[in-house]
Protein backbone atom coordinates (compact mmCIF):
# COMPACT_ATOMS: atom_id res chain seq x y z
CA UNK A 1 0.00 0.00 0.00
CA UNK A 2 1.08 3.55 -0.59
CA UNK A 3 1.94 5.67 2.46
CA UNK A 4 -1.11 7.95 2.10
CA UNK A 5 -3.64 5.08 2.11
CA UNK A 6 -1.83 3.34 4.94
CA UNK A 7 -1.79 6.47 7.12
CA UNK A 8 -5.48 7.05 6.45
CA UNK A 9 -6.39 3.52 7.53
CA UNK A 10 -4.22 3.54 10.66
CA UNK A 11 -5.55 6.94 11.77
CA UNK A 12 -8.98 5.36 12.29
CA UNK A 13 -7.69 2.79 14.78
CA UNK A 14 -7.35 3.10 18.55
CA UNK A 15 -4.08 1.19 18.87
CA UNK A 16 -3.03 -0.75 21.97
CA UNK A 17 -2.06 1.22 25.10
CA UNK A 18 -0.55 -1.73 27.00
CA UNK A 19 2.12 -0.29 29.35
CA UNK A 20 4.46 -3.14 28.44
CA UNK A 21 4.38 -2.15 24.78
CA UNK A 22 7.65 -0.23 24.56
CA UNK A 23 7.49 0.44 20.81
CA UNK A 24 4.22 0.42 18.89
CA UNK A 25 2.89 2.05 15.75
CA UNK A 26 2.97 5.64 16.96
CA UNK A 27 6.36 6.54 15.43
CA UNK A 28 6.12 4.27 12.35
CA UNK A 29 9.08 2.26 13.64
CA UNK A 30 10.31 -0.94 12.03
CA UNK A 31 9.05 -3.44 14.60
CA UNK A 32 7.08 -3.65 17.81
CA UNK A 33 8.81 -4.24 21.14
CA UNK A 34 7.04 -5.81 24.14
CA UNK A 35 8.59 -5.89 27.61
CA UNK A 36 8.86 -9.29 29.33
CA UNK A 37 11.18 -8.35 32.17
CA UNK A 38 13.67 -5.58 32.96
CA UNK A 39 16.41 -7.14 30.85
CA UNK A 40 14.38 -8.85 28.12
CA UNK A 41 11.79 -7.86 25.54
CA UNK A 42 10.26 -9.38 22.42
CA UNK A 43 10.67 -7.66 19.06
CA UNK A 44 8.10 -8.60 16.43
CA UNK A 45 7.49 -7.80 12.76
CA UNK A 46 5.94 -9.16 9.56
CA UNK A 47 6.64 -8.61 5.86
CA UNK A 48 5.65 -10.34 2.63
CA UNK A 49 5.32 -9.36 -1.03
CA UNK A 50 4.98 -10.56 -4.61
CA UNK A 51 7.98 -11.98 -6.54
CA UNK A 52 10.51 -9.47 -7.82
CA UNK A 53 12.82 -12.05 -9.43
CA UNK A 54 12.16 -15.11 -11.62
CA UNK A 55 14.25 -17.53 -9.54
CA UNK A 56 11.91 -18.93 -6.83
CA UNK A 57 14.76 -19.92 -4.50
CA UNK A 58 16.28 -16.43 -4.69
CA UNK A 59 12.85 -14.85 -4.18
CA UNK A 60 12.55 -16.82 -0.95
CA UNK A 61 15.99 -15.65 0.15
CA UNK A 62 15.20 -12.00 -0.54
CA UNK A 63 11.77 -12.15 1.13
CA UNK A 64 13.28 -13.70 4.26
CA UNK A 65 16.15 -11.18 4.42
CA UNK A 66 13.64 -8.37 4.02
CA UNK A 67 11.45 -9.63 6.86
CA UNK A 68 14.40 -10.21 9.20
CA UNK A 69 15.71 -6.71 8.51
CA UNK A 70 13.11 -4.98 10.69
CA UNK A 71 14.38 -6.81 13.77
CA UNK A 72 17.97 -5.90 12.93
CA UNK A 73 16.97 -2.25 12.51
CA UNK A 74 15.83 -2.18 16.15
CA UNK A 75 19.08 -3.72 17.37
CA UNK A 76 17.37 -7.03 18.10
CA UNK A 77 18.27 -10.66 17.45
CA UNK A 78 15.70 -12.62 15.42
CA UNK A 79 14.93 -16.06 16.83
CA UNK A 80 11.84 -17.63 15.22
CA UNK A 81 9.84 -17.08 12.05
CA UNK A 82 6.51 -18.14 10.55
CA UNK A 83 6.09 -18.41 6.79
CA UNK A 84 3.30 -16.49 5.05
CA UNK A 85 2.30 -18.04 1.72
CA UNK A 86 -0.27 -16.98 -0.88
CA UNK A 87 -0.43 -19.47 -3.73
CA UNK A 88 -2.72 -20.06 -6.74
CA UNK A 89 -4.75 -23.26 -6.75
CA UNK A 90 -3.72 -24.02 -10.31
CA UNK A 91 -1.23 -22.97 -12.97
CA UNK A 92 2.03 -23.23 -11.02
CA UNK A 93 3.92 -26.36 -9.98
CA UNK A 94 4.24 -27.04 -6.28
CA UNK A 95 7.97 -27.55 -6.84
CA UNK A 96 8.18 -23.79 -7.32
CA UNK A 97 6.61 -23.20 -3.90
CA UNK A 98 9.04 -25.70 -2.38
CA UNK A 99 11.95 -23.72 -3.83
CA UNK A 100 10.58 -20.41 -2.48
CA UNK A 101 10.21 -21.85 1.00
CA UNK A 102 13.61 -23.56 0.76
CA UNK A 103 15.19 -20.21 -0.06
CA UNK A 104 13.51 -18.60 2.93
CA UNK A 105 14.53 -21.49 5.17
CA UNK A 106 18.18 -21.29 4.17
CA UNK A 107 18.30 -17.53 4.72
CA UNK A 108 16.65 -17.98 8.13
CA UNK A 109 19.23 -20.63 9.03
CA UNK A 110 22.00 -18.24 8.01
CA UNK A 111 20.52 -15.78 10.51
CA UNK A 112 20.25 -18.42 13.24
CA UNK A 113 16.44 -18.31 13.05
CA UNK A 114 14.15 -21.33 13.42
CA UNK A 115 11.21 -21.49 11.00
CA UNK A 116 8.50 -22.94 13.25
CA UNK A 117 5.52 -23.11 10.87
CA UNK A 118 3.34 -20.74 8.90
CA UNK A 119 0.04 -20.10 7.17
CA UNK A 120 -1.10 -20.43 3.57
CA UNK A 121 -3.97 -18.86 1.61
CA UNK A 122 -5.24 -19.66 -1.87
CA UNK A 123 -4.61 -16.54 -3.95
CA UNK A 124 -4.32 -15.84 -7.66
CA UNK A 125 -1.09 -13.93 -7.06
CA UNK A 126 2.00 -15.44 -5.46
CA UNK A 127 3.17 -13.82 -2.24
CA UNK A 128 5.72 -14.92 0.33
CA UNK A 129 7.29 -13.57 3.47
CA UNK A 130 7.67 -14.12 7.18
CA UNK A 131 6.43 -13.03 10.57
CA UNK A 132 9.57 -12.77 12.72
CA UNK A 133 10.00 -12.67 16.49
CA UNK A 134 13.27 -11.86 18.19
CA UNK A 135 14.69 -10.76 21.50
CA UNK A 136 16.16 -7.46 22.53
CA UNK A 137 17.57 -5.80 25.62
CA UNK A 138 14.96 -3.14 26.48
CA UNK A 139 17.77 -0.85 27.64
CA UNK A 140 19.39 -0.96 24.18
CA UNK A 141 16.51 -0.57 21.75
CA UNK A 142 17.52 1.42 18.68
CA UNK A 143 14.38 3.27 17.62
CA UNK A 144 13.80 5.64 14.73
CA UNK A 145 13.04 8.37 17.28
CA UNK A 146 16.50 8.83 18.80
CA UNK A 147 18.36 10.94 16.23
CA UNK A 148 20.09 13.96 17.79
CA UNK A 149 21.32 17.26 16.33
CA UNK A 150 25.00 16.85 15.50
CA UNK A 151 24.67 13.17 14.61
CA UNK A 152 25.95 11.81 11.32
CA UNK A 153 23.89 9.50 9.10
CA UNK A 154 25.34 6.21 7.86
CA UNK A 155 23.73 4.20 5.04
CA UNK A 156 24.84 0.56 4.76
CA UNK A 157 23.57 -0.61 1.33
CA UNK A 158 23.41 0.95 -2.14
CA UNK A 159 20.15 2.36 -3.53
CA UNK A 160 18.30 1.62 -6.74
CA UNK A 161 16.72 -1.82 -6.35
CA UNK A 162 13.24 -0.62 -7.28
CA UNK A 163 14.45 0.98 -10.49
CA UNK A 164 16.66 -1.94 -11.49
CA UNK A 165 13.95 -4.51 -10.82
CA UNK A 166 11.57 -2.47 -12.96
CA UNK A 167 14.08 -2.68 -15.79
CA UNK A 168 14.37 -6.42 -15.12
CA UNK A 169 10.60 -6.94 -15.31
CA UNK A 170 10.65 -5.17 -18.68
CA UNK A 171 13.36 -7.52 -19.93
CA UNK A 172 16.10 -4.92 -20.26
CA UNK A 173 18.41 -5.35 -17.26
CA UNK A 174 21.83 -6.87 -18.09
CA UNK A 175 22.94 -9.91 -16.09
CA UNK A 176 25.72 -8.17 -14.15
CA UNK A 177 23.39 -5.45 -12.86
CA UNK A 178 20.71 -8.01 -12.04
CA UNK A 179 23.21 -10.11 -10.07
CA UNK A 180 24.43 -7.10 -8.11
CA UNK A 181 20.88 -6.09 -7.17
CA UNK A 182 19.95 -9.62 -6.12
CA UNK A 183 23.09 -9.96 -4.04
CA UNK A 184 22.46 -6.79 -2.07
CA UNK A 185 18.78 -7.64 -1.51
CA UNK A 186 19.63 -11.12 -0.23
CA UNK A 187 22.31 -9.84 2.16
CA UNK A 188 21.31 -9.82 5.82
CA UNK A 189 21.61 -6.61 7.86
CA UNK A 190 22.88 -8.68 10.80
CA UNK A 191 26.48 -7.44 10.69
CA UNK A 192 25.41 -3.80 10.35
CA UNK A 193 23.04 -4.23 13.29
CA UNK A 194 25.71 -5.69 15.55
CA UNK A 195 28.19 -3.01 14.54
CA UNK A 196 25.78 -0.13 15.16
CA UNK A 197 25.18 -1.38 18.71
CA UNK A 198 28.93 -1.54 19.31
CA UNK A 199 29.26 2.05 18.09
CA UNK A 200 26.47 3.57 20.18
CA UNK A 201 23.78 4.17 17.55
CA UNK A 202 21.18 6.73 18.59
CA UNK A 203 18.57 5.83 15.96
CA UNK A 204 18.11 3.54 12.97
CA UNK A 205 15.63 2.37 10.38
CA UNK A 206 15.86 0.04 7.42
CA UNK A 207 15.26 1.46 3.96
CA UNK A 208 12.45 -0.43 2.29
CA UNK A 209 9.18 0.43 0.55
CA UNK A 210 9.01 4.13 1.37
CA UNK A 211 12.47 4.78 -0.07
CA UNK A 212 15.39 6.59 1.53
CA UNK A 213 13.63 9.95 1.74
CA UNK A 214 10.37 8.48 3.02
CA UNK A 215 12.03 6.57 5.84
CA UNK A 216 14.23 9.60 6.56
CA UNK A 217 11.05 11.67 6.98
CA UNK A 218 9.70 9.14 9.46
CA UNK A 219 12.95 9.21 11.45
CA UNK A 220 13.08 13.00 11.44
CA UNK A 221 9.46 13.40 12.55
CA UNK A 222 9.77 10.72 15.24
CA UNK A 223 12.97 12.34 16.56
CA UNK A 224 11.82 15.96 16.28
CA UNK A 225 14.84 16.91 14.13
CA UNK A 226 15.81 17.64 10.53
CA UNK A 227 17.78 15.08 8.53
CA UNK A 228 20.12 16.53 5.91
CA UNK A 229 21.00 14.03 3.18
CA UNK A 230 23.71 14.82 0.64
CA UNK A 231 22.98 13.16 -2.70
CA UNK A 232 26.64 13.28 -3.76
CA UNK A 233 27.57 10.66 -1.15
CA UNK A 234 24.73 8.20 -1.71
CA UNK A 235 25.90 4.69 -2.68
CA UNK A 236 24.14 3.53 -5.85
CA UNK A 237 23.79 0.26 -7.69
CA UNK A 238 25.38 0.32 -11.12
CA UNK A 239 22.82 1.42 -13.71
CA UNK A 240 20.44 3.12 -11.28
CA UNK A 241 20.87 6.58 -12.78
CA UNK A 242 20.79 5.37 -16.38
CA UNK A 243 17.66 3.24 -15.94
CA UNK A 244 15.99 6.07 -14.08
CA UNK A 245 16.76 8.34 -17.03
CA UNK A 246 15.27 5.67 -19.31
CA UNK A 247 11.98 5.82 -17.42
CA UNK A 248 12.23 2.56 -15.44
CA UNK A 249 10.35 3.98 -12.47
CA UNK A 250 8.19 1.79 -10.20
CA UNK A 251 4.75 3.01 -9.22
CA UNK A 252 5.71 2.92 -5.56
CA UNK A 253 8.26 5.66 -6.16
CA UNK A 254 5.58 7.96 -7.56
CA UNK A 255 3.35 7.33 -4.52
CA UNK A 256 6.28 7.95 -2.17
CA UNK A 257 7.08 11.22 -3.89
CA UNK A 258 3.47 12.38 -3.78
CA UNK A 259 3.17 11.69 -0.06
CA UNK A 260 6.63 12.50 1.30
CA UNK A 261 7.66 15.09 -1.31
CA UNK A 262 6.03 18.04 0.50
CA UNK A 263 8.09 17.15 3.59
CA UNK A 264 11.42 17.26 1.74
CA UNK A 265 13.26 20.47 0.83
CA UNK A 266 15.17 19.56 -2.33
CA UNK A 267 18.19 21.62 -3.34
CA UNK A 268 18.21 23.17 -6.80
CA UNK A 269 21.41 21.32 -7.66
CA UNK A 270 19.85 17.86 -7.13
CA UNK A 271 19.07 16.32 -10.52
CA UNK A 272 15.78 14.65 -11.39
CA UNK A 273 17.37 11.19 -11.49
CA UNK A 274 18.71 11.53 -7.96
CA UNK A 275 15.34 12.80 -6.76
CA UNK A 276 13.67 9.68 -8.16
CA UNK A 277 16.35 7.48 -6.59
CA UNK A 278 15.71 9.16 -3.25
CA UNK A 279 12.05 8.12 -3.38
CA UNK A 280 12.70 4.73 -5.03
CA UNK A 281 11.07 1.91 -3.01
CA UNK A 282 13.75 -0.52 -1.88
CA UNK A 283 13.45 -4.22 -1.17
CA UNK A 284 15.63 -5.47 1.69
CA UNK A 285 17.59 -2.23 1.70
CA UNK A 286 20.28 -1.15 4.13
CA UNK A 287 20.11 0.52 7.51
CA UNK A 288 20.07 4.30 7.93
CA UNK A 289 21.81 4.92 11.25
CA UNK A 290 22.19 8.13 13.27
CA UNK A 291 25.13 8.34 15.66
CA UNK A 292 27.74 10.77 16.93
CA UNK A 293 30.32 11.93 14.38
CA UNK A 294 33.28 9.96 15.78
CA UNK A 295 31.15 6.86 16.20
CA UNK A 296 29.84 7.22 12.64
CA UNK A 297 33.32 7.26 11.19
CA UNK A 298 34.34 4.30 13.35
CA UNK A 299 31.22 2.39 12.24
CA UNK A 300 31.98 2.94 8.56
CA UNK A 301 35.58 1.84 9.05
CA UNK A 302 34.42 -1.30 10.88
CA UNK A 303 31.92 -2.21 8.16
CA UNK A 304 34.59 -1.66 5.49
CA UNK A 305 36.91 -4.03 7.37
CA UNK A 306 34.10 -6.59 7.29
CA UNK A 307 33.85 -6.22 3.51
CA UNK A 308 30.87 -3.86 3.27
CA UNK A 309 32.50 -1.09 1.25
CA UNK A 310 29.11 0.44 0.33
CA UNK A 311 28.61 1.75 3.87
CA UNK A 312 29.13 5.51 3.92
CA UNK A 313 28.22 8.69 5.79
CA UNK A 314 25.46 10.31 3.73
CA UNK A 315 24.38 13.26 5.85
CA UNK A 316 23.83 14.79 9.24
CA UNK A 317 21.15 15.66 11.79
CA UNK A 318 20.21 19.27 12.55
CA UNK A 319 17.72 21.04 14.77
CA UNK A 320 14.14 20.83 13.53
CA UNK A 321 13.24 23.32 10.82
CA UNK A 322 10.53 23.98 8.28
CA UNK A 323 11.03 20.58 6.64
CA UNK A 324 11.78 17.20 8.26
CA UNK A 325 14.34 16.42 5.53
CA UNK A 326 16.65 18.52 3.40
CA UNK A 327 18.03 16.75 0.32
CA UNK A 328 21.00 18.66 -1.04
Amino acid sequence: MGPADLKSALSKLDLDHDPNLLVGAATADDAGVYLLRDDLALVSTVDFFTPIVDDPFMFGQIAAANALSDVYAMGGTPKVALNIVCWPQSGLPLEMLVEIMRGGLEKAREAGVAVVGGHSVADEEVKFGMAVTGIIDPRRIVQNSGARPGDRLVLTKPLGTGILMTAFKRGQLPQDQYSAAVTTMATLNAASSRAMLEHNAHAATDITGFGLLGHACQMAEASGVCLVIEEWYLPLLAGAVEWCRAGMLPGGGRRNREFFGPKVAIGEEVGEEMIEIGFDPQTSGGLLIALAENDAQALVEELHRQGNTDAVIVGRVEEAGQFPVRYI
